[in-house]
């Protein structure tokens, strides 16, 4: 799918950028290229379509937005020229703001398009013919349709996380979306993770692409990340445990539900932590004021859902924890890829119950390596979860403890095995007589011991017996009459 390479780049001064773009550049303090852009820079200037698949934190956004900026500075005339498409609120901002940092000093316009808010402010902006459009696709369509986006003199087209766009449902609209633009067009697509079915959609749209894959599916060697046992009701006391931690600076916690991180996120408040959620029932204000006061340093812990996973861009995240495993392999990748940002280190750590065992086996089967499984002083938990493949008590990790580590749990497991084995080998008792399996007829009798012989103990519980069934046959017709 990939033609001829190009040489990687070493150096920005290499570029021989426009001298507005170059002062940007050392102005947002890029020292060097990173791998992503190294790769890719070079062929999308030369107007190739370009594939780059690599590690959330890694400069995906500068990768495409330095030779679309370069561009329009070499050759002028109205917008809109670029589209940029992401599955998020979160994520265009990201991006909107990477644009703007890059443009400073220059006259290039650019904009965001998304749901949640009025239109009547975009619909103005859109009268302007800003040079770059970031939007999301459901909101882009919309105004599309009712003729306020002229989508006919775009020359590149960018789909950013393309693979979490098809987790959301979003192949449809974009397939749409491609119906409008210009045949003749740049692509370039970027991913983190790259599903058959992306690669499907990118063999479509791109045209003799350049590749760059960078370690995409495993996370950044900079993340420091480990499974954790833990009964499901301990799980915020174990949470707790790890904020008080010394090396604790700021964290993202990750939900599988919306109330759970709303709840959670008071809890934590009410600990003395400056918690906030963000969550997709929040208004685009709510989600502003929960993402800018996060970065600002107004609040230490961000309880996000999935919504937030691929629109969070703040270097100092110190912890990502997983309180919930995510339901898709691939969002492990991009929910601790938060942490280990732009080369620095982090910590991920993901809290598993009994029944995350086939989960956790599809992420290592993603990443390609066996996760590590630790225990915590006083959660010590001997379960391992079902289909990882792990044997209890085997090497899975510091948790695989003996036995010992819960007496109670030994104490249940020898009692069931001993009864059992009662029930297997159980000899006859003095004074009682014993019938072979096949010669029984009716319901077991349950034997006891009382000093007297069985046959008389049997005969008088067959005697009660038929008396209670003489009993009840009286009433029966009773019975079904009212019924």
């Amino acid at each position: 799918m990939s033609g001829p390479r190009s040489k990687p780049l070493s150096n920005f001064a290499d570029l021989n950028l426009s001298p507005a773009l170059a002062k940007a550049i050392l102005k947002c303090r890029y020292s060097s290229p990173r791998p992503i852009q190294a790769e890719t820079i070079p062929p999308a200037l030369a107007g190739r379509d370009v594939l780059g698949l690599a590690q959330t934190g890694t400069g995906k956004t500068a990768a495409f937005a330095i030779p679309c900026i370069e561009r329009i500075l070499t050759n002028k005339r109205k917008g809109p020229r670029i589209l940029v498409i992401g599955p998020t609120r979160e994520l265009v901002t990201q991006i909107d703001d990477e644009f703007r940092r890059l443009t400073s000093g220059t006259q290039i316009r650019t904009m965001t398009i998304y749901g949640g808010i009025s239109e009547k402010p975009q619909i103005q902006k859109l009268e302007r013919r800003p040079e770059v459009i970031c939007a999301c696709p459901g909101r882009l369509l919309d105004l599309l349709g009712r003729g306020f986006v002229d989508l006919s003199q775009i020359e590149t087209l960018i789909l950013d996380e393309a693979d979490h766009m098809f987790d959301m449902g979003f192949l449809p609209d974009i397939r749409r979306i491609i119906q409008k633009l210009p045949t003749k067009r740049q692509n370039l697509l970027f991913a983190a993770t790259m599903p058959k079915e992306i690669r499907k959609l990118a063999e479509q749209i791109l045209n003799n692409p350049f590749v760059s894959e960078i370690d995409h599916s495993m996370p950044a060697k900079t993340i420091e990340h480990a499974l954790y046992p833990v009964r499901e009701k301990r799980k915020i006391e174990m949470l707790r445990h790890f904020l008080r931690q010394d090396d604790f600076d700021s964290a993202i916690v990750f939900t599988r539900t919306k109330r759970r991180a709303r709840q959670l996120a008071q809890k934590l408040e009410k600990d003395g932590h400056r918690a906030v959620a963000l969550q997709g029932n929040m208004s685009q204000n709510q989600r502003d004021r929960a993402m800018n006061g996060f970065r600002k340093g107004n609040y230490d812990i961000l309880v996000a859902t999935d919504v937030a996973a691929r629109g969070i861009d703040v270097q100092s995240v110190s912890h990502v924890i997983n309180l919930d495993i995510p339901n898709v392999a691939e969002t492990y990748t991009h929910r601790i890829g938060r942490t280990g940002r732009a080369e620095r280190s982090g910590k991920a750590y993901t809290f598993i119950t009994e029944d995350d065992g086939e989960m956790v086996s599809a992420i290592e089967k993603m990443i390609g390596t066996p996760l590590q499984i630790q225990s915590v002083p006083g959660f010590e938990e001997v379960f391992i979860p079902k289909k990882t493949g792990r044997k209890r008590g085997g090497s899975a990790g510091r948790n695989s403890r003996s036995s010992a580590a819960n007496p109670r749990g030994n104490q249940r497991r020898r009692k069931n095995s001993t009864s059992s084995s009662r029930r297997r080998n159980s000899p006859s008792r003095p004074g009682q007589k014993t019938t072979k399996p096949t010669q029984s007829r009716g319901p077991k009798r349950k034997n006891t011991t009382t000093g007297q012989s069985s046959d008389s103990s049997h005969k008088r519980n067959d005697s009660a017996r038929s008396q209670k069934n003489r009993r009840s046959g009286s009433r029966r017709p009773a019975d079904r009459s009212t019924r």
